[in-house]
C-alpha cells in the first residue's frame, strides 16, 4: 500500500532527511495487525474449502515474523496425513486466499508465509473424532490413564489398569497421549532371529 504526504514549503536540510527517513520507515513497516482477528477472518474463509477437500481443519494460527506473517494451519483426517494430502490442502488454501484478495477481500494485510501440516502427538484430545482417532493408544484424561478400547458419538471407553471405564463426552476434560517407546520398539521390524523370513509367500507391508 502507498502512503502519499501533503505536499509544502521544505524546511532546512537536516529536518527534511530526517522526515523522509521518518517515512521511508513507516512505509517500510508490516502493518499493524489484529492476530486473533485475522485468525478468526482466515479460518472462516478456509474451513469450508478444507472440508471440501475431505479433511478437519484442526486449527489456524497466525505470527508475526519479521515483515510478514506467518500462516500456520494444521489439518487432519481418519488414517492421518501424508505430504501429498498437506501438499493438496495447501494448494487449495493459497488458492481461496489468492482469491479473496483479488475479490478486494482484506483477510490479511501484508505479505504472509502458508505452513500447513497436521497435529502432533501434543495436541489435546477434545473432539470425538481426536478420541476415535486414537484408538488403541495410552492416553491420560482426567487424572486416569489408560488405553482407548472404543470411541463413539457419546463418549469413549477407557482400559484402565485391565478394567474398562466407559466416559462420556460431557465429562471429559481434555486428553493427552502418551508417547510408548516399548510400542515403538516392538513395532513391525522383524524378530531378530529372522523367525518372520519363514513364511514365504508373505511379502513386506
Amino acid at each position: 500500500m502507498t502512503q502519499r504526504g501533503r505536499a509544502g514549503a521544505r524546511p532546512a536540510q537536516r529536518p527534511v532527511a530526517r522526515r523522509r527517513d521518518e517515512a521511508e520507515s513507516r512505509l517500510s513497516a508490516p502493518p499493524r495487525v489484529d492476530l486473533a482477528a485475522a485468525g478468526a477472518r482466515v479460518r472462516a474463509l478456509i474451513e469450508p474449502v478444507v472440508a471440501t477437500a475431505g479433511y478437519d481443519l484442526e486449527d489456524v494460527a497466525i505470527s508475526r515474523a519479521g515483515r510478514r506473517h506467518v500462516v500456520r494451519v494444521l489439518v487432519d483426517t481418519d488414517g492421518g496425513i501424508n505430504l501429498d494430502d498437506v501438499a493438496l490442502v495447501s494448494r487449495e488454501i493459497s488458492a481461496a486466499l489468492d482469491a479473496a484478495e483479488e475479490n478486494g477481500d482484506e483477510v490479511l494485510p501484508g505479505e504472509y508465509q502458508l505452513e500447513v501440516g497436521s497435529p502432533g502427538v501434543d495436541r489435546p484430545l477434545i473432539l470425538p473424532r481426536h478420541w476415535r482417532r486414537n484408538i488403541t493408544r495410552l492416553v491420560t484424561v482426567n487424572g486416569l490413564t489408560g488405553r482407548v478400547l472404543e470411541a463413539d458419538a457419546d463418549g469413549i471407553v477407557l482400559d484402565v489398569g485391565g478394567t474398562p471405564r466407559p466416559l462420556r463426552f460431557a465429562e471429559l476434560g481434555p486428553g493427552k497421549v502418551q508417547i510408548e517407546f516399548k510400542r515403538m520398539d516392538d513395532a513391525d521390524f522383524g524378530d531378530e532371529d529372522g523367525s518372520e523370513d519363514d513364511d514365504e509367500g508373505e511379502g513386506e507391508e
